[in-house]
């Protein structure tokens, strides 16, 4: 998994009844992309650092990749 600033991390819950989260990659501290990210969460605002897990997934913006 890799992702750059501005791309979008979605997260399913967990458990059954879990909310999928969705933010905004703010942050990247590998050059190659790779976790852990800081995330803008859409529902509340919070910034996290997060280790995605099996079942994320990272939606790229090619526009913002660097070349």
């Amino acid at each position: 998994m890799f992702a750059a600033v501005g791309d979008r991390l979605v997260v399913n819950g967990t458990h059954v009844g879990d909310p999928v989260r969705c933010g905004e990659v703010i942050g990247v501290r590998h050059d190659d992309g790779s976790p852990p990210y800081l995330v803008r969460w859409e529902d509340d605002g919070h910034e996290s650092l997060v280790f995605p897990g099996p079942g994320s997934v990272v939606h790229h913006y090619p526009h913002l990749m660097p070349d």
